[in-house]
Order: structure tokens, then sequence, then C-alpha cells
């Protein structure tokens, strides 16, 4: 482990970090075992025969090196839509699927479907349960308290087979692994699990606030997943402590809560309190909210939150409410698969290096050269590289192989060399490939986005515009995050553009764009309203010669159509005559449109 503050360290948790010591110090034999132990366990299905690997007897690493192709989503679609439909039969894994995991990622606009199977629930509260013994060497104490963390359940949708289909994290949270949980003090949390486990986001955000508020002197550390998230429930703070302080003085729950689990669930601990309410009351009331963590939860001593990746924009906002209070980023997971921890957790969020535990599924490696895998348009198996050979500095795609039926699966994530542990590599996320934008959960490339903003232009046809040139941004500052379109117009001056069609723009782009985006702006009102913001004539020229000035080449320059906050954003804004928000939410309905008319939503 790397070098930590001396304490005390429970049994349990040495069992934990003697774990991880082993499975670090033996990655290439454990990595070995895990794809025996893959491959064995599904030898029988059809995806393993397709591809030659049954056709000697039991499949064994040499096969799979040389048969097994890599693949993406859209490569195994087919069969994963025989499993959403009914067919029951083995064809990715030799164990039933339990369920399906909704990817943030999309394909045809639609969530990404992720089989899996009742073990990996095993693995993924076993990967849980590795977090706390590693923090506990760097913050020791944490059993002495309590953690305000904000975790939410999403909707989720039933296949035409019947199979639910739901976000990993809401899986978890109803599984019997979270709500049969043993009492933990190292895991106490402050909210009731009925407040997390309601599906109506204002009563489970309103009731976990209120508690984390009634238990606020032995909280010691506060998170939820996503920065953004977090903020979220700040912002949602701001709007409704008046009401919680109400609550508290009087030790009733305000009306508006209405589910009786969440209502009975808080009132275990709320009792009248005036003078918590007062000291509440007077802090939320001062001007400024900047340090508000640290004065509403005084003995809290780091933000748990992921700020690796898109999450980094939101970065200064915690800074400015935490009080520059550490912010730690614990584990690396993904709908495919769990992939490892930080055993560094009190690091700085742009030196965080997640150390892959070789036991959650079979990794490789596509080397990334130029921003594409090996430099080259056309890849195979040739390419990959095994988890023990990657070299230090080196970029690499993320290629995974699981025990529910993912084999040489492309995970979409670009990672860097950052270091080692014993003989386990630790990675940086560098990036989400091929992703524009994101605020939250979602993630828009260059190629929807272009499509949406050509299907939204088609409203300014009957006036006489057209659009010359634009491009976007995620505005992080303001809560919720939204995306920014400058468009450049040639207008018909003497057809002016009504403001009611730009607001059409606007509405006519969301509409266009993947499901993960319209549900995050319709149902769970992580992204604001979409905004168009209409830039003077010339502004992409004027855009051009500061790309030149900084060394660009004439020869290969093109507009970029995602910028990133800096100058080139406010040289963007010096310009801009107009601006409009979508008027709306767009229409989104939980599961897939293929089958939502089917089954409806659950």
């Amino acid at each position: 482990m790397p070098e930590a503050p001396k304490t005390e360290i429970p049994e349990e948790h040495q069992t934990a970090l003697r774990f991880i010591e082993d499975v670090t110090q033996n990655t290439d034999l454990v990595q070995h075992r895990v794809l025996k132990e893959i491959l064995t366990q599904n030898a029988s299905t059809e995806y393993m025969q397709r591809h030659g690997l049954s056709a000697c007897g039991t499949p064994n690493l040499d096969s799979f090196k040389k048969l097994m192709p890599i693949v993406s989503y859209e490569d195994i679609q087919p069969d994963i839509l025989r499993i959403a439909h009914g067919d029951t039969s083995p064809i990715l894994s030799g164990r039933p699927i339990s369920e399906f995991l909704t990817s943030s990622g999309t394909s045809g606009g639609e969530r990404k479907l992720m089989p899996t199977i009742d073990d990996e629930l095993d693995r993924r509260t076993h990967l849980y349960s590795l977090l706390m013994p590693v923090m506990n060497l760097y913050v020791p104490g944490l059993n002495k308290g309590k953690g305000m963390y904000l975790y939410f359940v999403k909707s989720e949708s039933k296949t035409p087979s019947g199979l639910v289909a739901r976000p990993v994290l809401t899986s978890y949270y109803k599984s019997r692994h979270f709500r049969n949980r043993p009492f933990d003090a190292y895991n106490n949390l402050t909210s009731p699990d009925e407040a997390i486990l309601c599906p109506d986001s204002y009563q489970s955000m309103y009731a976990q606030l209120l508690c984390g508020l009634i238990c606020r002197s032995e909280v010691l550390r506060v998170g939820a997943v996503f920065a953004s998230g977090f903020i979220r429930a700040i912002k949602f703070l701001e709007k409704t402590w008046p009401s919680l302080c109400q609550d508290i003085r009087n030790g009733v729950m305000n009306e508006k809560i209405t589910d009786k689990s969440v209502r009975e669930a808080v009132a275990r601990v709320l009792h009248p309190n005036p003078d918590e309410a007062k000291l509440i009351e007077f802090e939320c009331s001062k001007g400024s909210w900047q340090g508000i963590i640290r004065r509403l939860w005084p003995n809290t001593k780091y933000i748990d939150v992921i700020v690796t990746g898109t999450m980094a924009q939101y970065i200064p906002t915690l800074e400015f409410y935490g009080g520059r209070l550490p912010l730690t980023c614990t584990m690396y997971a993904s709908s495919e698969c769990y992939f490892g921890l930080n055993l560094n957790p009190m690091c700085k969020p742009s030196e965080v290096a997640y150390t892959l535990i070789p036991t959650m599924g079979y990794f490789e490696f596509l080397p990334v050269k130029g921003g594409v895998p090996n430099g080259k348009s056309e890849f195979d198996h040739h390419d990959l590289v095994d988890l023990v050979d990657v070299k230090l500095g080196q970029e690499y795609e993320l290629v995974v192989t699981t025990y529910s039926g993912l084999y040489r699966y492309r995970v979409g994530d670009v990672l860097r060399v950052a270091g080692f542990h014993n003989k386990a590599p630790q990675f940086n996320f560098v990036r989400r490939k091929n992703v524009a934008l994101s605020i939250d959960s979602d993630k828009t490339d260059e190629f929807e986005l272009h499509n949406a903003v050509q299907h939204a232009v088609h409203n300014l046809e009957p006036f006489g515009a057209c659009l010359v040139e634009y491009t976007s941004y995620a505005d992080a500052t303001t809560i919720p995050g939204h995306y920014v379109l400058f468009w450049e117009l040639q207008i018909n001056k003497t057809t002016p553009v009504p403001p009611s069609v730009f607001e059409d723009c606007c509405l006519a782009v969301e509409e266009s764009l993947n499901s993960v985006y319209r549900q995050g702006r319709s149902c769970d009102k992580s992204i604001g309203p979409l905004e168009i913001r209409i830039v003077e004539e010339g502004t992409f020229d004027k855009l051009m010669d500061y790309a030149l000035s900084q060394g660009a080449s004439i020869n290969q320059y093109k507009a970029p159509r995602c910028v990133r906050p800096g100058p080139i954003v406010e040289l963007l804004n010096s310009r801009v005559q107009s601006k409009y928000f979508s008027p709306k939410s767009p229409k989104w309905v939980p599961g897939h449109k293929k089958w939502s008319k089917e089954n409806g939503a659950v």
C-alpha cells in the first residue's frame, strides 16, 4: 500500500488489505485463473461455439487469444436482443441472465443493455467491502461517526422477456446485498434505506438531506456517486432549507412528503430541536454559501464523489461549497464490470489512479496512439496487451471479458498507466472515447450532436435563415449544468426569426438526443434546459484566427464541434447577440422505445 498515517486496523480490514496485496502481487496468475473460470463456466454458450472455441473441448487461454474477436456493443446487440425478447438458451452466458444493467452509453439513441448474472452482485459487493479498509489507513476514526451519502434509485423497465432493465446502482440498492447488509460502523449512513429506495426523487432528496441535517454533528464524511449529483443536492438545499429547518424545529416532517415508509423511517430520528434549527438557519441565511459543507457539517473530513473524466468540470464548484475540503475518488466501475479502486484516496483529483483488481474480470488493452487504437483504423486481437504487460505512461483503451458473457468487449474508456502497485498497474482515467458533451451520466458524441442540430435548423427554413457554423460546450457553472450551442447564422433581414422559433430549435435538438440525456432532463432533473446563443457574423472567422495564433495549421483547421471553458468560450461569449432556452422538457419514457409500448414502465 502507499505510505499512509499509522492507525489501528480492525481484523476484517486486515483481511481485506491482505487480499489486495495478494491479488496485486500475483496479478498474472489471478488473471489466468479468472479467464479459465470464465471460459469453463461459459463453454457451452452459442457465442463460444460460434467463434470456434468449443471445437476442441473446453476453451483455453491459447484458443481464446487466437480466436475471440474484439467487439463493440453493436456486434453483440442481436444476441442481447434475443435474450431481451425471451430466448433462454445459453447464448452469451452459461448461467441464467438475471437482469439487464442499462449503461449510460447509448446505441441508436437508447441505453445499452448489459446482461448480468446473480454472481456478479457478489463480486461488486466484495469490491465495495475493500473501500473503507483502504480509507481507514488515511482517515482513521470513521467508525466513530456517520456518512451523509446521497444515493438514489432510477427508473427501471421490463424487457419483453420479463427481465428487469435498470442502472447498475439501482440494481445494487435494491439487492439483498444492500438491503440486508449487517451493521458496519465504518458504513453507517445518515440516510435510511426507505429514503434511498424511494422512487420519487424529490421526496428521496428531501428526506436524505433532512436526516443528514438531524445527524450533522455525527457526520464525518459526505458524498454522492457523481460530483454533479452532490452539487445538485446542495442546490436543492438552497431552495428547501427553510422547510427543513421548520421540520427540525417542530419535529414533524413536511406534508409534501407523502411516502409512508419514508415518513416512518424519518420519524425514528426526527424530534423537536429548536436550537439546532436556529443554528442551521443562521448558516443558511448568510449571504454567501461558500464553505457551507464545513459550516453545516463541521466534523466532515472529506467529500467522496467521482471527479475524474467529465466530472472534473465540477471541482471549482465543489471547492466553493466545500471550503476546500479534500475531494476523494475511491472506485472505478461501469455497467459492464466493476474494475478497481484508488489505493491513495486522499490524493489530489488530478492524481487519481485506479488499481484494477484482477479478480473482477479479464482485462486487456488496446494501445492508443494519435487518439485511436494503435494509431490505425483497423486492428485485431494481435494488438491487445495483457494487464501485466502495459507500459508506464502509455494510453490504452480498456477491453474486458466478464463472467456474465461479455468477451473482449470495448468498454470505451481510455486510460493512462500512472504506476504500479506490486505487479498491478494503476491507471489515470483520461477520457470516454468519442464523448463531446456530458453534464451528468449523459454522453453525447459529435455525430449525434450534428444530427440533432441538422434536425433543428429545419425550423429556420421558412424565414430564409441558415446555419453557417456552430460549436458547443457543457456549462457546469449553472446548477444543474446544461448544454450550450453557439450558432452563427445567415439571416434574411426582411424576415426576422421570432424568438419562439429559436426556442423550438432548442427543443428540437433535445428531442433528437439520446434517451440518457432526455431522462436527465425530464425525469432526474440532472440536466438543465439546452441553450442556443446566437453570435455575430464573422465570429467563427475570429475563432479560426485565434486557433492559428496558437499554432494551428490553416490547411488542417476546422471549427471544433465542442470546446472547453477558457479563452475560446470567452471569445464566443463576447460576441453573443441573443440567448434562447428550451421551453419545456423533451419527451422520455422508461425502457427502450422498441418495447416500451408492449410492457410499459415498472
